[in-house]
């Protein structure tokens, strides 16, 4: 039994492939899905099976494709009530992949609809456990009040996840190799580990949720700090709900303009200093330029569903990559075209005199755009104002303008954005980035 991990960094997703004989089924795909036609090209490997844990929240799925494009059969829970052709797989179903033996196994909490998947084969178990159990914590509870076929509220998945724990897991061997759909990172939980994978008995031994304790000790841990909740993930719940369009035709309809123009919202993906040197009216500086960058996470975050929006690339080069990207969460279909600029008639943004703010800081309106979680570790200036970046075009008419503004996170990322969107939204008061030079004040 052969089993690889893919890897995609900046949505610290992890997706899988088993092969054993001849035989493969792709677990939890991303988006574009020939990753997995090239290993099993390498392994002269069949793909018969495709399986989904759960409707993602945080990705947009190739489960269908996959389907429609090399016929394998797919595999979900039936409690997902999928609208797309699919064979049920939940406990007490099993899936004969070449020698070896995939079961499932009902394990809701993350989501009403989650299973997990063991698969046994070569005297070795490996278990598939979506967004369940995670290396060093369990998937949050708090994502399908909104959202998905199956409805349920958070303290109603945090005890089904309490159940899932303490009974779920108890029969299998300490040694099952334990393969997530997320590592750290990722908003669908709270403390991953940066580890890709481990094993039962390393989880039993280090992970907080297997610690004996009562089922309200359990709950409060788990509600307690999760992360915030991007735009999109309700919108991605129901996209792989249905199944998601073929990558290739989607993003086929994405106008591409040289050199162009538009007075609509735009989402400008180049560099900051780039950016900061010359931009169009109405743009939102969120950076794709890094391979490893959360782009998609802040899009979607920034950018709401079903929102029409344009990008701006650096490079005709850059198309490809980037349509790709904006499809990871579905944002194909509301993309209205993708420009580069020709350099005439943009607006520069202003720089921040450093020693001035670092001796007159009372002179600045300071905004916070990092998340609640990372401010309960403390304020960088007592007078910063709390603004979430992803709450942030809804609180910015809260921010006052009788002073320039600073805009600072926590390394310099997210500030190019939220310093763009002021900017944006403020055009009568000064906005500055604060940018990286925030290490100066921790």
């Amino acid at each position: 039994m052969i089993i690889k991990q893919f890897e995609y960094k900046p949505l610290a997703h992890y997706s899988y492939a088993i092969i054993s004989n001849g035989e493969m089924a792709v677990i939890d795909p991303e988006r574009n899905p020939m990753q997995y036609y090239q290993f099993a090209k390498e392994h002269d490997a069949k793909i018969v099976a495709v399986i989904q844990t759960h409707p993602h929240a945080d990705f947009v799925s190739s489960h269908l494709q996959i389907h429609e494009e090399t016929g394998a059969t797919i595999y979900n829970s039936e409690m997902l009530g999928a609208d797309y052709p699919h064979e049920s797989f939940d406990e007490g179903g099993s899936i004969k992949l070449g020698d070896a033996i995939l079961r499932a196994l009902n394990t809701p909490g993350h989501s009403p609809d989650s299973i997990t998947i063991v698969a046994e084969g070569d005297n070795k178990t490996a278990l598939f456990t979506g967004d369940t159990l995670f290396i060093g914590d369990v998937g949050r509870p708090d994502l399908r009040e909104k959202a998905g076929n199956m409805t349920a509220k958070r303290q109603e998945l945090a005890e089904m996840m309490y159940d899932t724990i303490t009974t779920k897991f108890k029969n299998l061997p300490d040694g099952a190799l334990v393969y997530p759909a997320h590592g750290a990172g990722s908003l669908c939980g709270k403390n991953l580990s940066e580890e890709n994978s481990s094993t039962l008995g390393n989880e039993r031994m280090g992970n907080w949720a297997f610690k004996e304790q009562s089922k309200e000790e359990f709950v409060n841990t788990l509600l307690d700090s999760q992360p915030f909740i991007p735009s999109y993930f309700g919108y991605n719940v129901d996209i792989n709900k249905n199944g998601a369009k073929n990558l290739r035709a989607a993003i086929a309809n994405v106008p591409f303009h040289y050199l162009g123009k538009t007075d609509e919202l735009i989402v400008d993906t180049r560099p900051e200093d780039t950016f900061k040197r010359g931009h169009l009216p109405n743009s939102f500086n969120i950076q794709a330029e890094s391979v490893d960058s959360k782009f998609e996470t802040w899009l979607g975050s920034i950018i709401q569903p079903k929102e029409g929006f344009h990008l701006v690339i650096e490079n005709p080069e850059n198309l490809d990559s980037i349509l790709e990207r904006v499809s990871k969460i579905g944002y194909e279909s509301q993309l209205k075209s993708v420009i580069t600029l020709d350099g005439e008639n943009l607006q520069k943004s202003s720089k921040l005199n450093l020693d001035d703010f670092t001796n007159n800081p009372d002179k600045y309106t300071i905004v916070d755009i990092r998340n609640s979680s990372e401010l309960e570790e403390g304020k960088f200036f007592d007078s910063a104002l709390s603004h979430p970046l992803n709450e942030l075009r809804d609180s910015a008419n809260d921010i006052p303008t009788d002073k320039p503004i600073v805009v600072h996170c926590a390394g310099g990322y997210r500030s190019a954005a939220g310093s763009s969107i002021l900017e944006s939204l403020k055009s009568k008061t000064t906005v500055y980035d604060l940018s990286e030079d925030i290490e100066n004040f921790k």
